[in-house]
């Protein structure tokens, strides 16, 4: 499974951003699409994740002002990220849990995929 993440980039404070992040390969189907950060310095973190069926989970320091959703038939998560603000700049990863094709395309071993970050800077 390989995930191309993009949207990355710099904003000033309370602009916005909206990271993509695509999935390919074989699977048969995916559990939850999320999004994780990683500030310098500090330890990798959940930002947000949507489940297959909708539900959504948000850090408390971003809930209200980014929106996970995503497109099941392009196998794509977005967030979309206002009112940024300085504590929000660091490396953006996308994450997917999933299952693996099985015998006769049956649900196989459970997988977790991630892709490369893309660089959000938020200045003040």
């Amino acid at each position: 499974v390989q995930l191309q993440a993009s949207g990355g980039g710099l904003v000033q404070a309370g602009g916005s951003l909206r990271l993509s992040c695509a999935a390919s390969g074989s699977f048969h189907s995916i559990t939850y699409m999320g999004w994780y950060r990683q500030a310098p310095g500090k330890q990798r973190e959940l930002v947000a994740r949507i489940s297959r069926v909708g539900d959504t989970e948000y850090a408390g320091t971003v809930k209200d002002r980014f929106t996970i959703t995503k497109d099941s038939s392009k196998n794509t998560v977005y967030l979309e990220m206002n009112s940024l603000k300085p504590e929000d700049t660091a490396a953006y990863y996308c994450s997917v849990d999933g299952l693996a094709v099985g015998k006769g395309w049956n649900p196989g071993r459970a997988f977790n995929a991630w892709g490369q970050g893309t660089l959000v800077t938020v200045s003040s």
